[in-house]
C-alpha cells in the first residue's frame, strides 16, 4: 500500500516483553505497555502533558518449564485514573495456575476478562505466552532434532513450517513428510 498523503503522528502504543531465567529454575516473562500522546491530552482525571504516559503497566508472571504459572503480579506506573487503576492488581494473582499452553486465553478471559479485569493489563496477558515460547526455544526447546530423532518444536506450528512445505524441506529435510498432527507443548528436553 502507498501512502497518498502525509501523516502526523497522534498515539504510540509500545508493548515490549522480556524473560528472565531464574535461579531457582523458573522463568518470568514480562510485558510491559505505555501509551504516549503527541500532545497535551485532556482526561477527567485531569491533563496528561505531552510525552508523559496515558498507561505504564507491567504484567509479570513467574512460570515453570512445563509453562504453568507459578506466580504473577501486576503493576500500574501510570494510568488515567492511577490509585484506582491500581487497584485491580492484586486480581491478577488469578493467572496462578493456568498454563500458557493449554486453555491460556480461555482462563484470562474466565477470570479477568471485561469488568473483571483491567482492560490493558488483561491485554498483556495476550503476548505473555508467544514471548515465552520464544525465550524456551533454544533453552528449554530445542529447535534442531541435534541428532536426537526428535521433532523440533517449531515445525508445524505456522505454515511456512509446515512438515509438507518447502521450508522443511530445506532446513529440516529428514523431517519434511512426517505428519501434521494436533499440537502439543514438548517437555524439556536434555
Amino acid at each position: 500500500m502507498t501512502l497518498a498523503s502525509s501523516r502526523t503522528l497522534i498515539h504510540t502504543r509500545d508493548i515490549k516483553t522480556q524473560a528472565y531465567r531464574r535461579d531457582d529454575g523458573l522463568w518470568d516473562v514480562e510485558a510491559t505497555l505505555i501509551d504516549l500522546k503527541e500532545k497535551d491530552f485532556h482526561l477527567a482525571s485531569g491533563i496528561k502533558a505531552k510525552g508523559e504516559p496515558i498507561h505504564h503497566m507491567v504484567l509479570t508472571v513467574t512460570i515453570d518449564i512445563q509453562l504453568n504459572i507459578v506466580d504473577a503480579s501486576a503493576q500500574t506506573k501510570a494510568a488515567p485514573y492511577n490509585q484506582n487503576c491500581q487497584k485491580i492488581e492484586p486480581d491478577y494473582k488469578k493467572l496462578i495456575g493456568l498454563n500458557l499452553a493449554d486453555g491460556f486465553r480461555a482462563g484470562v478471559k474466565e477470570r479477568l476478562g471485561g469488568v473483571l479485569g483491567c482492560s490493558h493489563m488483561t491485554e498483556l496477558c495476550t503476548v505473555i505466552p508467544t514471548a515465552a515460547i520464544q525465550a524456551f526455544a533454544g533453552e528449554v526447546f530445542k529447535v534442531t532434532d541435534q541428532g536426537t530423532g526428535k521433532m523440533p518444536f517449531q515445525l508445524n506450528r505456522c505454515q511456512i513450517l509446515r512438515t509438507d512445505g518447502e521450508t522443511v524441506k530445506q532446513y529440516h529435510p529428514a523431517w519434511f513428510g512426517a505428519p501434521i498432527k494436533p499440537i502439543e507443548m514438548p517437555k524439556k528436553e536434555s
